[in-house]
């Protein structure tokens, strides 16, 4: 039975427990200061969505902690595998937030997509599970290589009745690949709640038939989701093989802007896993240990703010990309003759006129001094 690993408490009921070796005062605020940044890119997408400014987005409002305490834990040159619930993590990596934005916008080609190579991020996973053996067919390359890094890939509970998953671990396992698989179990796939996903407790029970270490976090702590990851990647880069990492959390808001839990779940289970949530919880952490406090944190808050508006007005400052871009990078050389003809028909498909919005138009005109200014 894996133990769940925390360090922060709730300052109540939960106890704090020292920072582990490998982290100081300058690195537990920008672990927080990168919590912050994520939050503030989630809440601004949901509203842009909300506005008609996005297509439909895939929030993961508390579920920050997964991604900034793993990405800490990384090296530049380790490899991550996001899926789209961890979408704007390669913000973390220099790529610019408004190309994250341009892309949950629907921009395609290289208006709402960033170099992978360049960043070590790869493309944003929507099916489930099907990066799995992606990550594990680099990891593999790099052994071969004798490269010294690792690839670390996020998917959530439901990625676990697939296929993909399965594959990618009995062959990380069986190769010995540097590999760090993490899971996010937030009990929720979609509205499929966990207890119907699998029989197992856990998903780090998994891990067993395949001869895999695995290690349970509070994944609403990103001092525990990093401290797990970077003791398995560094036994992934030193030859030990793959780990499992199951984040323990919950999902508090809807599987996306076109979902209501409401339908499929009690709102009283949300509002009492939302005490937990990871960015209040850490500033009070941090606070308690004299590393934060509220000068600090509103200049963090600030900060992020300018970074996030800075990428609205860059994404909504591009232009729209041509109908050709559904026909770009689809193969790696020319363009078949159909494709060819689809792209002329498109170019001769005329857009609608603009729709007018209603006014209201004013009533023909009495004379009477008494009424309302503007229907004189």
């Amino acid at each position: 039975m894996n133990e769940l690993l925390r360090f922060i408490g709730d300052g109540d009921a939960i106890p704090d427990k020292p920072v582990p070796d490998g982290l100081d005062g300058k690195d537990l605020l920008e672990i927080y200061r990168w919590l912050v940044v994520l939050r503030t890119f989630d809440e601004r997408a949901v509203a842009l969505q909300r506005q008609g400014r996005l297509g439909t987005y895939a929030l993961y409002w508390g579920e920050e902690a997964t991604q900034s305490g793993p990405m800490y834990a990384c090296r530049d040159t380790d490899w991550v595998f996001p899926t789209y619930r961890q979408s704007s993590i390669g913000a973390l990596r220099g790529v610019s937030p408004a190309t994250v934005l341009a892309w949950w916008r629907g921009y395609g080609g290289t208006h709402g997509f960033y170099n992978a190579r360049e960043h070590r991020v790869a493309p944003i996973c929507v099916p489930i599970a099907t990066h799995l053996p992606h990550a594990v067919g680099l990891a593999y390359a790099a052994k071969l290589r004798r490269d010294p890094i690792a690839a670390l890939a996020w998917f959530g509970e439901g990625a676990s009745s697939e296929g993909d998953f399965h594959e990618a671990m009995n062959f990380a396992s069986v190769w010995k690949v540097p590999a760090v698989f993490f899971c996010v179990n937030n009990q929720w796939a979609i509205s499929t709640p966990f207890s119907k996903q699998t029989a197992t407790a856990t998903i780090v029970a998994k891990a067993a038939a395949y001869n895999m270490p695995a290690t349970l976090v509070d994944g609403f702590d990103p001092i525990a989701c990093w401290k797990a990851t970077k003791d398995a990647l560094e036994r992934a880069r030193g030859g030990g093989g793959p780990t499992l990492i199951e984040a323990s959390c919950y999902r508090i808001g809807a599987h996306g802007t076109a979902d209501d839990p409401k339908l499929y779940r009690d709102d009283a289970d949300a509002a009492r896993w939302r005490a937990l949530e990871p960015v209040g919880r850490t500033a009070g952490y941090l606070t308690r240990l004299g590393v934060l406090d509220d000068t600090k944190r509103s200049a963090i808050a600030e900060e992020a703010k300018r970074l996030i508006a800075d990428a609205v007005a860059e994404m909504e400052s591009m232009d729209m990309p041509g109908r050709e871009v559904l026909f770009d990078y689809v193969y790696a050389r020319g363009r078949p003759d159909s494709f060819a003809e689809g792209l002329d028909e498109l170019a001769a498909v005329r857009r609608p006129p603009e729709v007018q919005p209603l006014r209201p138009q004013a009533p023909p005109s009495t004379g009477d001094a008494d009424a309302p200014k503007g229907l004189k």
